[in-house]
């Protein structure tokens, strides 16, 4: 539901390339239905999804090439040359707000939100619990099933807010810094990627606001603690609408069957999370094509590390199957 009386801009940032694509569409589709007013800017990691943007103009999206970025915040060319696709990409963004405060000096306070999540109401409550903060973070909240995960992190990097003052940009330049030092997707000696680096936020920095809204950044790995509900045709999280959910993990694989990843947290998506939740994104998603699924192949693999692989999938596939990971998705309904 979206407040009628309330035209506050908001202003989002979030980064994509051309794999991504339908995600980072049908985020934009689900931020037109539930903000009044907002200009979401997006980091194009690729040229092709700058070029589909340049084609397609959206009104208030506005695509920004990793170019620029790269060439404004130093560090990163050289990240680009010793790291994986998916760590570069890790790297980029603390760089991604300090680029927006740089170039557009009217904003005074951006959202940095991951592609891969999508609103099912007005965020305009976490907006008001933020208040006047100046760093904004949401923990992961991990459910029973996944708190083998907690290692990677306490706090997820889906949603951050940063505001333009002292602190704040003190602690992304702070961000930006350690991310060129190291940044992979690899768990060691206490890092993790561009997330685990948030741990040390509260205690280093001033102005920092965890956000307790549970509509927030609802996920796999935190479902199981909450109580999903409808109340007039809105889904409610223990009696609160639900913001956004955070799609990690969700994947297209084959035309017309998508995995929950769920799975992976020991949990089977109830029905209304396949009917009220999912099916929503899918519905959005189909409209901007199947998604691409790279895959990629090790130089390095040997014959024994390939059946170790293939006997992990086949794992997983089986886990998958026990808690009802797949769906099927058919004349606009999830079977």
């Amino acid at each position: 539901m979206v407040d009628p009386d309330n035209r506050t801009m908001r202003y989002f940032c979030t980064c994509f390339d051309q794999f991504f694509l339908p995600r980072g569409l049908a985020l934009y589709a689900s931020l037109c239905r539930y903000c009044n007013a907002f200009t979401l800017y997006v980091f194009c990691h690729d040229h092709e999804t700058f070029d589909y943007f340049t084609k397609h103009p959206h009104e208030g999206l506005v695509p920004i090439p990793i170019s620029d970025v790269e060439i404004s915040q130093p560090g990163l060319q050289e990240a680009r040359a010793n790291r994986s696709r998916i760590e570069f990409y890790f790297t980029c963004t603390p760089a991604l707000p300090l680029h927006i405060f740089g170039m557009y000096h009217h904003i005074d306070l951006i959202s940095y939100i991951d592609a891969d999540f999508f609103f099912y109401s007005s965020p305009e409550s976490l907006y008001r619990e933020f208040a006047n903060g100046s760093i904004g973070i949401i923990a992961h909240r991990y459910a029973f099933g996944a708190r083998r995960f907690g290692k990677f992190g306490i706090y997820n990097v889906g949603w951050l807010m940063f505001r333009r003052d002292d602190q704040a940009l003190s602690c992304l330049r702070w961000w930006r810094d350690r991310c060129i030092e190291w940044c992979y997707d690899r768990y060691e000696d206490g890092k993790f990627a561009d997330q685990k680096y948030l741990d040390e936020w509260p205690d280093r920095f001033k102005g920092v606001v965890v956000l307790e809204h549970k509509g927030v950044n609802v996920a796999g790995w935190n479902i199981r603690n909450y109580r999903i509900t409808e109340q007039d045709s809105m889904i409610c999280i223990d009696g609160i609408p639900l913001i956004c959910f955070h799609f990690a993990g969700f994947k297209e694989v084959r035309p017309y069957i998508y995995k929950t990843g769920f799975a992976g947290f020991f949990m089977w998506p109830s029905r209304i999370v396949r009917r009220k939740i999912f099916e929503p994104y899918i519905q959005t998603l189909s409209k901007f094509g199947s998604e691409s699924i790279g895959r990629r192949i090790r130089k390095s693999d040997t014959h024994m590390a390939s059946f170790r692989k293939s006997l992990r999938n086949i794992i997983r596939m089986l886990r998958s199957i026990i808690f009802c990971d797949y769906l099927w998705y058919f004349r606009g309904r999830i079977w």
